[in-house]
């Protein structure tokens, strides 16, 4: 993309994404992700009723009448953004790839984070690490993630979601909200997801698409993994064909839910080109309701 295509669609996505924030997610967002609890603020002089035990005796001692601890909420989190950019999630049979729905997610979620005055910071991976955005706070940041999310060409085509998960906990050493953004397309990555499940609030959201669900009859179709490059045919007019992919499409899902569940993570469904505000307001009322 030419740098004012970038710009023009960076325009587009924010004014979309920040009127569904302003509308629907400022609220919902504070709500689900609190701080990390109660820090102390500043003393001031005491007031008849407050209480007791706030009374901070130091002060109290040396300025000759009582003072008392005043504390709030430390609000500042850091958000996350960990996002798949492999091959696989360059296809799209409605009217938005998986990756067009990832990027408008992504900026969703980083702009809710700058309503509430959070860091935000962006991984991104294939097989390989292939850029990594220190969180840091403001518009100015927000938009540069967008920007490096529009206009990001990735070197590599695979997934290895286990090796990003392990620079995220190696980067990050604080607790933080990350969100997991990718088709998961992937396996063996069980034991980095339940480390940094503990860690950290990791949220799975998972990109999928209607047509990689279950096979159309057809006829034969030459088919071609977008990662491999490997081409094959099928006989999609074959119930045996489509009954086989059915199953395996239904067990790889159940062995990912299982994972998730027994990980603590919490996932949320994304399908391109469907409505993705509905689907993060349903997680953001289910955390709402379980808090």
């Amino acid at each position: 993309m030419e740098t004012r295509d970038i710009l023009k669609k960076v325009r587009q996505i924010e004014i979309k994404t920040r009127g569904i924030v302003e509308e629907i997610f400022s609220g919902e967002y504070h709500s689900v992700f609190k701080g990390r609890g109660i820090e102390f603020a500043e003393v001031r002089e005491y007031i008849p009723g407050d209480d007791i035990r706030s009374v901070d005796w130091n002060v109290t001692a040396r300025m000759g009448h009582p003072y008392v601890k005043i504390f709030e909420e430390e609000r500042e989190l850091t958000l996350m953004l960990l996002c798949d950019f492999s091959s696989s999630g360059y296809f799209g049979s409605q009217r938005q790839l998986k990756i067009e729905a990832a990027i408008e997610v992504a900026a969703l979620l980083a702009f809710s984070a700058l309503k509430n005055h959070d860091k935000v910071g962006l991984l991104l991976f294939t097989d390989s690490i292939e850029k990594y955005v220190p969180p840091k706070k403001g518009r100015t940041h927000v938009l540069r993630i967008l920007r490096e999310l529009i206009s990001f060409q990735p070197e590599k085509a695979g997934t290895n979601i286990g090796e990003a998960l392990k620079y995220f906990s190696r980067v990050q050493s604080r607790r933080s909200i990350a969100f997991l953004i990718s088709d998961f397309w992937d396996q063996g990555f069980d034991d980095p997801l339940r480390l940094v499940g503990k860690k950290h609030d990791l949220i799975a959201l998972r990109l999928s698409d209607p047509r990689e669900e279950t096979l159309p009859p057809v006829g034969l179709v030459k088919l071609q993994d977008a990662e491999t490059g490997e081409d094959f045919w099928v006989d999609t007019f074959d119930p045996a064909v489509r009954n086989t992919y059915d199953q395996a499409v239904r067990a790889r899902r159940n062995k990912l839910d299982r994972l998730l569940r027994t990980s603590g993570v919490d996932t949320v469904e994304v399908r391109a080109g469907e409505d993705y505000v509905q689907a993060l307001s349903k997680f953001f009322r289910m955390r709402a309701r379980r808090k």
